[in-house]
C-alpha cells in the first residue's frame, strides 16, 4: 500500500486514490493533480537530526509537487505511449525505470513506452533538477497517477465503443477486451479518448501485490542502441552548419586571455574557419576536431593570472586548517580524535563537457546534457543579452555526470562562441580541459572527536572544512541559484545543503556536525554524494577505532549502535554473505561500513590485499597499490523499481568508492592540476576491481522508492578505508591513499592540449 502523507495524494483522498487530469489535446493526454504537499514522514528513530524530520530529498520532492500536473503521459494512435521526462538521463537508467512505471499502471508492453528528455521548461520551477538521488522518488507517484488516469479514460472510451460496462473490460498489453472476447487496441481509442477541455477524474493506483512490471529486473530500454552505437549524445547530433569547435585554455585555473600573437596564421591553417578570443580562452572552429586540436596547439597567447595562481596541495591544506571550526573543549571522558584530508578529485565523466549552440541576433538554440536546464537557459539569456523566451534549450542524453552536468559551462561557452563568430558551433572540451579547468570535488578536511565510556559512545562531533562547493545551480531555478551566489548567503545555503544531506545513523549520544568553507578560486561541484563520501569515510574509520577502544568487533559495534532494524538488516546481510571474521593471511583484511541517505540504507563489506607483492606490482605509468579482492553490497531502497538497474548502479558506486579511497585524485601545483587525461587520472582500473562481487537487493520494506543513485559510494569508500587500516595496522588519514605517489610525468600546460598519442599499438597485449 502507498504511504499516507507525502505520497498520499491531494486533500488526503486516500492511500491509493488520487486525482488526475484528462488534458485538452488531439489525442489522449493525462497528468496528475497532487494538490498541496503535506509534510514528509520521518524514517527510523528520532535522534535530534533534522534529517529524521526532513532531508534534502524531501525538500526537492515537496518542491516539485505543485507542478506535477505539468508533466503528462500521451497515448498515440499507433498504440505507443510517450512521456517527456523533466530529468536528465546520464547513464543511471531513469528513462527505463520511468517507462516501467507507465507500463505498470497503463498495462502496456514496456517496449511501447517512449521516454524522452524534456527541453528546459521554466514553468516547472523546482521540477527539472536532476540530483540528490531524487528522480524516482519525486516522479514515482505523479507518473503513475498520470498513467492510471490514461488507463481509466481508455476503458471508459472502450466501453462506449464496444457497448459494454467498464467493469466488464480488461486492459492488458495495450488491448482492451470485453467478456465476449471483443477487443480494441489503445491506439484506436487514443483519439476518441481525447478531451476538448481539461477534466478532473478520480483514479486508483495498483496495489503492490498487483505489480507485474515494477520490482522486476528489466534490461535498459536504451541498451541495444548504446552497445550498437546508435544512441545519440550531443556530439552525435547533426545541426546544420554546426562545425567542430574547441578552446585554447589558460595554463592556470580560470586565467584570462591577453594578446594573441598569431591569430592570422592560425586562421589560415587547413580546415580552420574561425578563431575568436572569448572570455574563457581562444576558440577555434574547423572542419574536424583534429584540425581544431592542431590549431589550439599552434596558438600563442599571453595569459592573465587565474584565481588559483601559485597555489598547491600544501597551501590549500594550510587554508583549510586555518578555517576549521572548533570542536570545543575536550570532555573529561576518554575520547578518540582524528583529522582526515581529502584531496581534489575530478568530476570528469566518460563524455567530456560538450554542447551545440546556434545563436542568431534574435534567438538561440542549445543542445547539451544538462541536469539544471532552467538555470542554464536563464544564464545563457543573460550572457547573450536576449530575453529568456528567445532561448531554447534541448536536454540531450549524457555519457555520465558525477555531478558535472549540474553545471552548464560548455553550453554557456558554446553560446558565447556562436554569438561571437555568428555561426553554429559544436563545442567539445578536450579531456585535458576537463581535468585541468573542469569541475572538481573540493579538497576538504574532516575533524572528528568521539567520547566513550565503557561500551557506550557519549558524544560525537564532526567539523568538515572544504574548499567552497559551488552550488550555484540552486534547486534548479533562478531564485535558489541566485541565493547560492550571494556573498553572504552562499555559506548559509551550503550549510543548509550540508545539514539536510547528512545523517547520524548511530546512537552516539550528543552529536553535532558543522561545515566551514574557504577559498572560492576553484571550479568545484557536487560529485556523487557531495559531502557524504568524505564525511562518512571519516565517521566509519572513527567507528572502527571506537570498536577497538571498547573491545568490540567492528561489525558487532556497528550493529549494537545502529538505530533501526532496516540498518541492522543490511549489515547482517553483508556480514553473512561476506563471511565476516573469517581467517585471512597477514597483509589482507576485511572492512565493513554503513551509510544511510534519503530513506535508503546500505552496507558494504570488502576484502583488501595490501601485501607487498600486490602493492608493488608494475603498472605502466600508474599506481597499482592495494587491491580490493572481494566486495559485498547490501541495499534497502524501500522499493526497487528496477532491481537490475539498481545492481548496475551499486556496481558503479563501488568503483567510485574504490577510486576515492585508493587512487583517484588531482595534484595541484603552481595554480594548475597536473593530470591531463584519464591515462594519468586514476579512476578505478581493471587491476583494482574485485574479482568477487555480490550485490544484495533487500526485500521491499517501505513500499516506496528511496534514494539510490549515489547510495553505495560512501559506504564503499569507507569500507575500503577501514579494510586498509585493519590490513596495515595503521588507520589511513589522507585520501586517496596513493595521492602521495606521482607515477607519471606531467604534460605541459602550454600548449594546453597534449599531442594525440601515436604509440597505441605498442601497448596492446
Amino acid at each position: 500500500m502507498e504511504k499516507t502523507g507525502a505520497a498520499s495524494g491531494a486533500s488526503g483522498i486516500g492511500r491509493r486514490r488520487f486525482l488526475g487530469y484528462v488534458l485538452a489535446a488531439p489525442t489522449l493526454a493525462t497528468a496528475a493533480d497532487l494538490g498541496t504537499a503535506s509534510g514528509a514522514a520521518a524514517d527510523g528513530i528520532p535522534s535530534g537530526d533534522i534529517t529524521d524530520i526532513v532531508d534534502l530529498n524531501d525538500v526537492m520532492t515537496l518542491a516539485a509537487r505543485p507542478t506535477a500536473n505539468l508533466i503528462k503521459v500521451v497515448v498515440h494512435t499507433d498504440g505507443t505511449v510517450s512521456f517527456a521526462l523533466p530529468r536528465a538521463e546520464v547513464g543511471q537508467g531513469i528513462t527505463t525505470s520511468t517507462a516501467m512505471l507507465i507500463a505498470e499502471e497503463l498495462d502496456v508492453p514496456l517496449d511501447r513506452v517512449r521516454v524522452t528528455l524534456a527541453d528546459a521548461r521554466p514553468e516547472l520551477v523546482f521540477n527539472q533538477l536532476t540530483g540528490a538521488s531524487n528522480t524516482t522518488i519525486s516522479t514515482f507517484t505523479p507518473v503513475r497517477v498520470a498513467a492510471a488516469t490514461a488507463r481509466g479514460r481508455l476503458l471508459e472510451t472502450a466501453a462506449i465503443e464496444l457497448g459494454a460496462l467498464v467493469t466488464d473490460l480488461t486492459l492488458k498489453a495495450g488491448v482492451v477486451t470485453d467478456t465476449a472476447g471483443r477487443s480494441i487496441g489503445i491506439g484506436e481509442l487514443a483519439g476518441k479518448a481525447a478531451s476538448t477541455t481539461p477534466r478532473h477524474v478520480l483514479v486508483e493506483l495498483k496495489e503492490r501485490d498487483e505489480f507485474t512490471v515494477i520490482g522486476t529486473p528489466r534490461n535498459r530500454i536504451d541498451a541495444l542502441a548504446a552497445v550498437t552505437g546508435r544512441k545519440k549524445f550531443a556530439m552525435d547530433l547533426q545541426v546544420p552548419d554546426a562545425l567542430p569547435t574547441m578552446v585554447c585554455r589558460p595554463p592556470t585555473l580560470n586565467g584570462r586571455p591577453g594578446p594573441v600573437t598569431n591569430l592570422d596564421q592560425v586562421r589560415a591553417m587547413h580546415g580552420v574557419t574561425d578563431v575568436a578570443v572569448v572570455s574563457t580562452g581562444v576558440a577555434v572552429r574547423a572542419r574536424t576536431f583534429g584540425q581544431c586540436i592542431d590549431a589550439v596547439r599552434a596558438l600563442r597567447v599571453t595569459w592573465k593570472a587565474g584565481t588559483a595562481e601559485g597555489k598547491s596541495d600544501a597551501s590549500v591544506l594550510k587554508e583549510l586548517r586555518a578555517a576549521e571550526l572548533s570542536l570545543g573543549l575536550p570532555a573529561p571522558a576518554p575520547s578518540v580524535e582524528e583529522t582526515f584530508t581529502f584531496h581534489f578529485r575530478s568530476n570528469s565523466a566518460l563524455e567530456t563537457n560538450c554542447a551545440i549552440a546556434d545563436v542568431r541576433p534574435d534567438r538561440a538554440e542549445i543542445w547539451s546534457g544538462l541536469k539544471a536546464p532552467i538555470v542554464a537557459r536563464q544564464a545563457i539569456a543573460a550572457k547573450l543579452g536576449l530575453p529568456p523566451g528567445a532561448i531554447t534549450v534541448h536536454v540531450t542524453e549524457s555519457g555520465g555526470s558525477f555531478g558535472r552536468k549540474l553545471f552548464f559551462d560548455a553550453a554557456l561557452e558554446a553560446a558565447e562562441i556562436s554569438q561571437r563568430i555568428g555561426k553554429p558551433v559544436k563545442l567539445m572540451w578536450h579531456r585535458a580541459d576537463d581535468s585541468r579547468q573542469g569541475r572538481t570535488h573540493p579538497m576538504a578536511t574532516s575533524r572528528v572527536r568521539a567520547t566513550y565510556l565503557g561500551g557506550s559512545v557519549l558524544s560525537y562531533r564532526q567539523r568538515h572544512t572544504s574548499v567552497a562547493t559551488d552550488l550555484s545551480h540552486g534547486l534548479g531555478e533562478i531564485f535558489t541559484a541566485l541565493a547560492a551566489k550571494l556573498p553572504v548567503g552562499d555559506i548559509g545555503f551550503s550549510e543548509t545543503f550540508f545539514q539536510l544531506s547528512q545523517s547520524m545513523p548511530y546512537d552516539f549520544g550528543l552529536h553535532s556536525r558543522l561545515l566551514a568553507e574557504t577559498d572560492k578560486g576553484f571550479n568545484t561541484g557536487s560529485m556523487r554524494g557531495v559531502y557524504s563520501p568524505d564525511v562518512t569515510c571519516a565517521r566509519e574509520l572513527i567507528v572502527d577505532r571506537l570498536a577497538a577502544k571498547t573491545g568490540k568487533d567492528p561489525l558487532r559495534f556497528r550493529r549494537d549502535a545502529l538505530r533501526d532494524e532496516r540498518s541492522k538488516a543490511v549489515v547482517d546481510a553483508v556480514a553473512q554473505a561476506g563471511d565476516w571474521g573469517r581467517a585471512m593471511p597477514g597483509g589482507t583484511a576485511q572492512g565493513i561500513a554503513f551509510h544511510s541517505e534519503y530513506h535508503a540504507v546500505s552496507a558494504v563489506l570488502v576484502e583488501i590485499d595490501c601485501r607487498p607483492g600486490t602493492v608493488n606490482r608494475p603498472v605502466r605509468d600508474g599506481v597499482a597499490g592495494p587491491r580490493v579482492t572481494k566486495a559485498v553490497i547490501a541495499v534497502d531502497v524501500g522499493l526497487a523499481v528496477n532491481p537490475r538497474g539498481l545492481e548496475a548502479q551499486m556496481t558503479g558506486c563501488l568503483m567510485d568508492g574504490i577510486a576515492q579511497a585508493l587512487t583517484s585524485s588531482l595534484h595541484l601545483r603552481d595554480g594548475h592540476f597536473l593530470e591531463a587525461s584519464w591515462d594519468n587520472y586514476f579512476y578505478t582500473r581493471q587491476w583494482n576491481t574485485p574479482p568477487e562481487l555480490e550485490i544484495i537487493i533487500m526485500p521491499t520494506t517501505t513500499g516506496e522508492p528511496g534514494g539510490a543513485g549515489e547510495l553505495g559510494v560512501s559506504a564503499s569508500m569507507a569500507a575500503v578505508a577501514c579494510a586498509y587500516g585493519r590490513a596495515t595496522g595503521t588507520m589511513p588519514t589522507t585520501f586517496p591513499i596513493n595521492h602521495g605517489t606521482l607515477s607519471f610525468t606531467p604534460k605541459p600546460t602550454v600548449p594546453p592540449i597534449p599531442a594525440s598519442p601515436t604509440d597505441g599499438l605498442d601497448h596492446v597485449r
